[in-house]
């Protein structure tokens, strides 16, 4: 495993989980963080043994507070753009994985960390959650791909009110809106819920389910979604899972899929 210098990682049966540990700022991404965030779901992609990602935050406060302010104070027009394009480089890293990303959001996920938990496939939160895009308090708009994921998860009109007013949610109500999947009671429950739904996930087909992936993402991009769907069932019936899968069926055996 990578070392970093804002992320804490433990393994369990290809399950990875991370958690950024900045508690003293309320685990608000810097760039050191970002840098963090860009190893680690290079980790993922590239190392086999790692088939899922958890990300959380340290403590019991905060999933990700936000940027930190003391870095935004300093942009001008010439390296902001780059900071928000590096953001949303590594952020689509995340949303592109073909191996489940879920955000446990146990705390405050405002501004960037709205952003981050946004861009993971799933959210699931503690009851005492907050979500929001705040950025207009200080002069800003959501820079990491705010703008586009919450208006594709919430809807236009909801969007509109949430970045505009820079006004929090709770979990509830964002689970209401379809921001988040579910909300538990605690810490505990958090992370017991999402190991309960990635081993769900992980005793499936892991090429298709990185097909699943990919053809969601295609609803919300330039290309042709049905045309990537079509292509993406075609190439699943080369592979040996797909061979595996309908022997087992037939067998009334449990499938034992290999990623092949």
């Amino acid at each position: 495993m990578a070392t970093y210098q804002n992320i804490i990682t433990e393994f369990n049966e290809g399950i990875l989980l991370a958690t950024i540990n900045r508690p003293t700022s309320l685990n608000a991404l810097n760039i050191a963080t970002i840098d963090d965030l860009k190893t680690l779901i290079t980790e993922v992609y590239d190392n086999e043994e790692v088939k899922a990602l958890i990300l959380t935050g340290a403590g019991e406060k905060a999933f990700v507070a936000g940027a930190d302010i003391t870095e935004i104070a300093d942009l001008d027009e010439m390296n902001a753009r780059n900071f928000a394009e590096n953001g949303q480089e590594v952020f689509a890293l995340y949303e592109n994985c073909p191996k489940p990303v879920i955000a446990a959001v146990n705390g405050f996920a405002l501004g960037g960390g709205c952003e981050l938990a946004m861009a993971c496939h799933m959210r699931i939160a503690t009851n005492n959650a907050k979500f929001g895009q705040p950025e207009v308090n200080l002069g800003i708009i959501p820079g990491y791909g705010g703008t586009q994921r919450l208006t594709q998860l919430i809807g236009k009109g909801k969007a509109f009110e949430l970045m505009m007013t820079g006004d929090m949610i709770s979990a509830e109500e964002a689970k209401s809106l379809g921001l988040v999947n579910h909300v538990v009671q605690s810490n505990e429950e958090l992370l017991e819920l999402c190991n309960k739904i990635l081993s769900k996930i992980l005793s499936k087909a892991p090429l298709a389910v990185g097909m699943v992936i990919d053809c969601i993402n295609a609803v919300f991009s330039d290309e042709d979604g049905f045309q990537t769907e079509a292509n993406a069932f075609s190439h699943c019936t080369k592979t040996e899972d797909f061979a595996e899968g309908t022997s087992a069926f037939h067998e009334k055996r449990k499938p034992e899929f290999k990623g092949e």
